[in-house]
Parts: structure tokens; C-alpha cells; sequence
């Protein structure tokens, strides 16, 4: 199922047992669904209930006028062919047929008629027949979670997955009408973070002339939404919960609303142009601090940022230890630097590379890493030699004690270093590394264990790929003493990410 919303309009029993009344209702929410399918991309599905009565209700009972559910059943009783007249008007109407089966029996009759969808009442959640029934019809489900407990509906989700059926939830109150009290949105939360690959929506039973509910449905992440809908005469009232054909438009045109507000799915990666323009018009500029030849590598010292910025201008926003820029026209004094005057390369990119091919590493070596840990990654010379020189370090733990996960990537030298207050064990979880300890070198596999005294000059090189768990005492910023003083001099020679997994 795609994220295109899909609404649902459930018939029920409000043909009242009239193929004739069906077909109109039918008819006329065609017309409603017609203006929001072109103009808002939305889905529509049509639903029916199917009940083998002779073999739905006990035969005790089938007689009977002094029970709601049993007269109104027997009252409302269409014909097969009725229902297969109602499943074609449906299609010609542009809907998806869908039905729910209360019985075995139905599920059979459903795919007779050939209806797309199953639905599951939140009757029958945890009617396992019946769901074992469905399951073997290899249709798609749409269920219904009305007083199921959490545990319950990991048993049903989990039971169609099995089976490689596709499954969507619906957050749904079975009171009819519902008191705004009892909505109870905020279980759509809790089935999107629980069940992340599944479609949630919500099936509604409140009052009809209500349209803020399904805007926060909307607003929640819901993406199905259901609603019992009718049309009412003289002879035929609808119920406290089924919405006329204006009620639906109206509801339809808050849905839609609420998208809009809500704007498109995931994160937003650009600004607009308007947008844009508004904010650049309010940052610093970067300018000349001094006179700037063609062919200058600009460093912090050449420049300052200040307001107002001039169109074209690099930002104070442009200016990162990730990009370097080169002038390719001569800047005067206190003149603005502007795009079109250089060659700039980002290496964010690289950052990004590192992060992934980490990430691929550990998986290989089956890795496990606690969430939200830091990741440090160590470019000695800068990202643009980071395949050559660099690791990528992963901290769990820095207390008395520490433990470290490090990353190698193929190819990859850490240059010699000692520590003055450190001292560390090496494990060795995955692939191979060349560790030379005061000039000394040795190979080492997964299993090997390494010891590094205070003051012992380490290197560390790769041809595989590496991963190495490090522990050790407290681990101190300052106690990192490199033999090359380039290195021991770049304040630049890290990046930390808290966000990367």
C-alpha cells in the first residue's frame, strides 16, 4: 500500500436492505470522491460487510426481534447478486472495493466477487479461524484495533507478516458515536513507533459534522482514514455516526487542508526561493580583510564576516573547515567576496562517505553499537586525505575506565602517537591490522590482543579494513602527543557526530 492517502466510505448495513438504496449511496459519494481524487490525489475504497446469516447467527436465534444486532442483520439481508451489483457499481464509480468477512464463509464469497481488500473489525482482531481464513486468500488487510492491547495486536501483526501478507492498522474507538474524550489520537503514535513498516490509519465513529479529528489523525502520520457514511430520506435516517454525503465533502476538505499544512513527507531538504532569499538578505557576508589575489586559498586570517551581505555573496553560513574556497579574480580590501570571484570544493561529502563505509564495516563484523554513541573521526591531514590517513572512533564508555570502538577503512594509516597518562588493550573483532609498537610491527586478526604501555609509539595501518575494540584508562583530550608536529598543530583534525546511526 502507498503513502496516497486512502479513504475509506463504509457502507454497512445502511443500504437498509435496499440494492436500490445501496446503489444510490454508492452513486452519490462517487461524486464527492471524484472532486477530491483529481484535485487532491486521494484514494477511495468502498466498503461492504458480508455475514453468512444462515450460518452467521445461532439457529436458536434467527427468529428473534428482541436482540438489536440479530434483527437488524436479518432486516437488512441482501442477495448475492445484490452484492455483486453493489461491488460493480463501486468500480464503476472509480472505488476499491473492500468488505469485511464476519465469517469464513465470507472470505470465500469475497473472493468469488473479487474484492481487492480485506477489512478486520476490531471485533474480530483476535478471531484467529477467521484471520487464518483471510490470511490463506492472499489479499491485502486493513485491521482495526479497537480494544486490543498492544500484546494482542504484536500477535496479529506478526501473524500476517509470517505469512507475507501485507497488513495496515487502524486506530479506531468502538463507541458509536465517540465522545472527543475517548478519541484517544495519540495511539496513532504509538502504532507508527511500534510498527514502523506498517500503514496506520483511522477509523472514525465520531459525531459526523466533526473535521478537527482527522486533521490531527492527518497531522499524526495517518494515511487511511474510514468513515460510515449514508443517505438519508424520509424513510431511512441516518445513525449518529454515518455522515451524509455534505458531511463527507467537508471532512474530505479539512483532510486536505491538514496536508497542505503539513507539507510533504520526511524531512524538508531545501528552502524555497523566497524563503531563501528572505534569510540570506538577514546573514553576514564573508569580505576581504586584506588585499586578495587570483589564486588565494582563503583561511580565516584573509576574511571577516559582517552585515549587510551583497547578492551573490559567500555567507558567513558558506564558511566551514569542510569547504575550501580559491579566489579566481583579485578582492580588494574590505570588498565582498563573491561566488562568481571562486573555485570552492565541499568536502562534507566525504564525511558522509566515511560515515556509510563505517557503518558497512561493522555490520561485516557484526558490530553491535549501543545508540546515541559519539563517533569521532580522525582526518590528520584533512578529509580530502582521509582514505590515506584517518579512523573513524566510536566512544561507549569514558569513565575511570574506557572502551572505544575504532573503525579502519582499507588502505587507511594512523600515524604514530604515544600517550602519557593512557594505557590500552587492543581487541581485534574484525579483519587485519599492521600495529607497530617503538618501530616494532606485527599483524594482528580478529581474536588477536594488543597491549600499549604509557609512552609506547603506535602506528597502525590496514589493508582490509579493520575493526578493534580499545580499552583503557580514562581517556584524556590532551594526552594524544603525534610524532609529526603538522599533526599535534592542526586544531582542525576531528569531527564529532552524535547523529549518525
Amino acid at each position: 500500500m502507498t503513502a496516497t492517502p486512502l479513504f475509506i466510505f463504509e457502507l454497512a448495513n445502511n443500504h437498509m436492505g435496499s440494492v436500490d438504496h445501496g446503489l444510490r449511496i454508492i452513486r452519490e459519494f462517487g461524486q464527492a470522491a471524484r472532486e477530491f481524487s483529481r484535485n487532491h490525489a486521494f484514494r477511495f475504497a468502498f466498503k461492504l460487510q458480508y455475514r453468512e446469516l444462515d450460518s452467521f447467527v445461532h439457529p436458536d436465534y434467527r427468529g428473534r426481534t428482541d436482540l438489536k444486532m440479530v434483527k437488524r442483520f436479518m432486516e437488512t439481508r441482501l442477495g448475492d447478486a445484490d452484492f455483486q451489483a453493489l461491488v460493480a457499481e463501486m468500480h464503476a464509480n472509480g472505488f476499491t472495493p473492500l468488505c469485511t468477512p464476519f465469517d469464513e464463509a465470507s472470505v470465500a464469497t469475497i473472493e468469488r466477487h473479487s474484492i481487492d481488500w480485506i477489512k478486520i473489525a476490531s471485533c474480530s482482531f483476535t478471531d484467529w479461524p477467521l484471520l487464518e481464513r483471510i490470511a490463506a486468500s492472499a489479499k491485502p488487510v486493513i485491521a482495526s484495533t479497537a480494544g486490543a492491547a498492544l500484546e494482542d495486536i504484536d500477535r496479529v501483526v506478526s501473524f500476517f507478516s509470517h505469512r507475507q501478507r501485507p497488513i495496515s492498522l487502524m486506530h479506531c474507538v468502538g463507541e458509536y458515536p465517540t465522545p472527543h474524550a475517548h478519541y484517544h489520537l495519540n495511539q496513532i503514535d504509538i502504532l507508527r513507533q511500534r510498527y514502523p513498516q506498517v500503514p496506520i490509519g483511522y477509523s472514525t465513529h465520531e459525531d459526523p459534522a466533526d473535521t478537527i479529528a482527522v486533521q490531527l489523525a492527518v497531522a499524526k502520520g495517518a494515511r487511511l482514514f474510514e468513515k460510515h457514511v449514508g443517505v438519508p430520506t424520509a424513510e431511512w435516517p441516518l445513525n449518529a455516526y454515518s455522515a451524509s454525503p455534505e458531511q463527507v465533502r467537508a471532512w474530505l476538505s479539512a483532510a486536505a487542508a491538514a496536508f497542505t499544512l503539513c507539507g510533504p513527507e520526511g524531512r524538508r531538504h531545501t528552502a524555497g526561493t523566497a524563503e531563501r532569499d528572505s534569510l540570506d538578505g538577514l546573514r553576514r557576508g564573508v569580505f576581504a580583510r586584506r588585499p586578495l589575489p587570483a589564486g588565494t586559498a582563503l583561511r580565516d586570517e584573509d576574511v571577516f564576516f559582517a552585515f549587510p551581505p551583497q547578492a551573490g555573496q559567500l555567507l558567513a553560513n558558506d564558511w566551514s573547515k569542510y569547504a575550501r574556497h580559491v579566489t579566481t579574480a583579485d578582492v580588494a580590501t574590505n570588498g565582498a567576496v563573491l561566488h562568481a570571484q571562486l573555485t570552492t570544493v565541499h568536502l562534507r561529502e566525504k564525511v558522509q562517505d566515511a560515515v556509510l563505509k563505517t557503518k558497512a564495516l561493522l555490520e561485516a563484523g557484526h558490530v553491535v553499537i549501543p545508540g546515541q554513541s559519539d563517533l569521532e573521526i580522525s582526518h590528520h591531514y584533512g578529509m580530502d586525505r582521509f582514505d590515506e590517513f584517518g579512523l573513524v572512533m566510536i566512544t561507549v564508555i569514558n569513565r575511570e575506565y574506557c572502551k572505544k570502538l575504532i573503525v579502519m577503512l582499507p588502505g587507511q594509516t594512523h600515524p604514530e602517537q604515544h600517550h602519557l597518562k593512557k594505557e590500552e588493550t587492543f581487541l581485534i573483532l574484525h579483519g587485519e591490522i599492521r600495529i607497530t609498537l617503538d618501530g616494532q610491527a606485527r599483524t594482528c586478526r580478529a581474536g588477536d590482543v594488543v597491549v600499549v604501555g604509557r609512552g609506547v609509539r603506535h602506528e597502525f595501518h590496514t589493508d582490509t579494513g579493520v575493526v578493534f575494540e580499545e580499552l583503557s584508562s580514562t581517556h584524556y583530550p590532551d594526552d594524544s602527543y603525534y610524532t609529526d608536529p603538522a599533526i599535534q598543530n592542526n586544531p582542525q583534525r576531528k569531527t564529532l557526530l552524535t547523529y549518525w546511526m
